[in-house]
């Protein structure tokens, strides 16, 4: 496997919208171990507003332009919508770049493998932007569960929604299912990916998806699942852009006590509105908005961890240098993503 040497690692960050430019530029940034060294955006707006933020680095408008200096680079970021990314990635790869892939990862679990297979060959990194799992409400909610305060789990619930009834404003209003479209794809892949890596791997699978947006030949806007993990709990999990009133965050039942936290990570807004990794404000989560755990009449605030997102990045960095694991192995979004698949199959 290919290792990068001591200097900062030589990144390009393709797409320059939410992904690239609200998540991906600002954790590259701050991270002394990576130099932002391209941004492909063809985008005449994203074009000025990059080269405002990030003097430093060339912007190309195409990634044809970018792989012509692959030699000149180590790392390339995908930020642009999923239907691009197996033939963005698999170009990389043929390259000897190691690739960073946003969430949804690919349209399909045998594009997936193809990847998996063609970066194994070709001796370099590929790995998924599975980013809330350093959000401060789950990393809160780990801690919660390492204490053994709530005793035997039964049910978790988690929720992602909010009201935006006119639809996001970008390609995941009207990219289809088959391209990676629809809620269930890109916020599945975060919820579904989190009940993973706390309760372990899916026996059976369940889900109902509909599209209630502006766009009626999008892919769905709204999903419910609900996963039987092999360890005995049960996760129920809502996406919903279309939801007037939003539930709970998460809804956790023990045999001991129950732990409930409403409102969604901070992290995103902070970072669009421009505050940096490094500011000690950042994913601090505000105590009105702790999780209350314990039982109906007695319940206690619980502490929030501070948000994460750069410990991505932090262990990225050491494992292209050969100094540790990825941040998220590839195999794991790969089993969300045939989850997904098979409850569209039922669905």
């Amino acid at each position: 496997m290919r290792t990068v040497a001591a200097a900062p690692i030589r990144t390009a960050v393709v797409g320059f919208g939410i992904s690239g430019r609200v998540f991906h530029a600002p954790l590259i940034a701050a991270n002394p171990g990576f130099s932002l060294d391209v941004i492909v955006t063809s985008h005449a707006e994203r074009v000025a507003e990059a080269a405002r933020l990030y003097p430093q680095a060339r912007i190309l408008p195409t990634p044809e332009e970018l792989f012509k200096e692959a030699g000149n680079l180590d790392l390339v970021i995908l930020g642009t919508p999923p239907d691009t990314h197996f033939g963005l990635a698999a170009k990389a790869i043929a390259h000897g770049l190691h690739v960073v892939v946003d969430k949804p990862f690919v349209p399909t679990s045998d594009l997936g493998e193809e990847l998996i297979s063609r970066a194994a060959d070709g001796g370099v990194q590929l790995t998924v932007f599975q980013n809330r799992r350093w959000d401060a409400d789950f990393l809160t909610l780990r801690k919660v569960l390492a204490s053994g305060a709530l005793g035997e789990i039964s049910s978790f619930e988690s929720r992602f929604e909010w009201w935006r009834p006119e639809g996001f404003g970008n390609w995941r209003d009207t990219v289809s299912l088959a391209e990676g479209g629809g809620i269930l794809h890109d916020l599945g892949a975060h919820l579904i990916d989190q009940a993973i890596q706390l309760f372990g791997p899916v026996d059976r699978s369940y889900g109902e998806t509909a599209n209630r947006g502006p766009h009626p030949d999008a892919a769905d806007t709204e999903a419910f699942v609900s996963l039987q993990h092999a360890s005995g709990v049960r996760s129920r999990l809502w996406m919903n852009g279309m939801a007037a009133q939003a539930g709970p965050r998460f809804h956790v039942l023990g045999s001991r006590s129950g732990y409930t936290k409403w409102g969604l990570d901070g992290q995103e807004p902070a970072l669009a509105a421009g505050l940096p990794p490094s500011d000690p404000a950042y994913g601090v989560e505000p105590q009105e908005r702790w999780g209350l755990l314990g039982a109906d009449g007695a319940t206690v605030p619980v502490p929030a961890e501070r948000g994460a997102y750069p410990q991505f990045y932090a262990g990225l960095s050491a494992a292209l240098r050969g100094d540790g694991p990825l941040p998220v192995n590839p195999s794991e979004p790969l089993e969300v993503l045939r989850v997904i698949e098979g409850i569209h199959a039922l669905a």
